[in-house]
């Protein structure tokens, strides 16, 4: 006969289930005795209620214990043994993405200490070469012979710019036919000779006209016939054409 579960306690224990596995256990004994043919029902009480009721033992119990907490120490290892891969293997990801952006920390760095230093190259080529243009203006200044305003510093710049252009004549040349054309005077004029009947008079220090100085024109100087240095330059350019050099010419040329 059955019994009814205590009030209160809703959950067998394991002690609970192995009494029901032996009750379980004789009524399929019972039962198999009641089908077999040729005995008595009397026979098959007796058979029944001589058989012994199957109870879980202390040491059934602790080794159902022992096999409960070996699963779950298991268990307990398992999951310890995922959490430390787990563990590890962010630990890798995290020092694999440090090294990464520690790569990429030093790419920035070197292209920025890189272009740094291409700029200050740079700079410094460039005022590299504005020195050396300004040192060069400088000792180019300092060799540029620096001419009286009077005659003998325009012959002196004219012989310059003679040599320069490769025009011959002397000083000595300049200074003697200078002085028979017009007596020192960068601002004389003829207006009685035949180049002054023309329309054209001679002016200047070495008394030259218009055409002659326009065609025999030296480039540098300027371009004002009155110039004494212009008037010069152009007068010894058209005695070298003519006469070979202003040193061969000796009177109105």
């Amino acid at each position: 006969m059955s019994k009814h579960a205590p009030s209160g306690h809703s959950r067998l224990t394991r002690t609970h289930k192995f009494s029901m596995a032996g009750v379980a256990a004789l009524g399929a004994a019972a039962l198999a005795v009641t089908l077999v043919p040729g005995h008595d029902t009397q026979a098959s009480a007796e058979t029944v209620s001589a058989a012994p009721v199957a109870f879980p033992t202390a040491a059934g119990t602790q080794q159902v214990k022992d096999v409960h907490d070996s699963v779950t120490g298991q268990q307990a290892a398992a999951s310890e043994k995922a959490k430390q891969a787990a563990a590890k293997l962010k630990a890798q990801q995290d020092a694999k993405a440090k090294e990464e952006a520690q790569k990429k920390a030093d790419a920035e760095a070197k292209a920025k200490a890189d272009a740094a230093a291409k700029a200050k190259a740079e700079a410094d080529a460039k005022a590299k070469q504005e020195r050396e243009a300004r040192e060069a203006a400088s000792r180019a200044a300092a060799r540029k012979p620096v001419y009286a305003n009077n005659l003998d510093g325009w012959i002196k710049q004219s012989l310059d710019i003679m040599k320069a252009k490769g025009i011959p004549g002397t000083y000595n040349g300049l200074y003697s036919n200078i002085m028979r054309e017009s007596t020192g005077n960068p601002n004389a004029m003829n207006g009685w000779d035949i180049n002054a009947q023309n329309g054209t008079p001679s002016i200047g220090l070495l008394q030259v006209i218009q055409p002659t100085f326009n065609a025999y024109h030296v480039d540098g100087t300027s371009t004002n016939i009155y110039d004494p240095v212009a008037n010069i330059t152009a007068a010894a350019n058209y005695a070298a054409d003519k006469y070979g050099s202003i040193d061969n010419v000796n009177s109105a040329y």
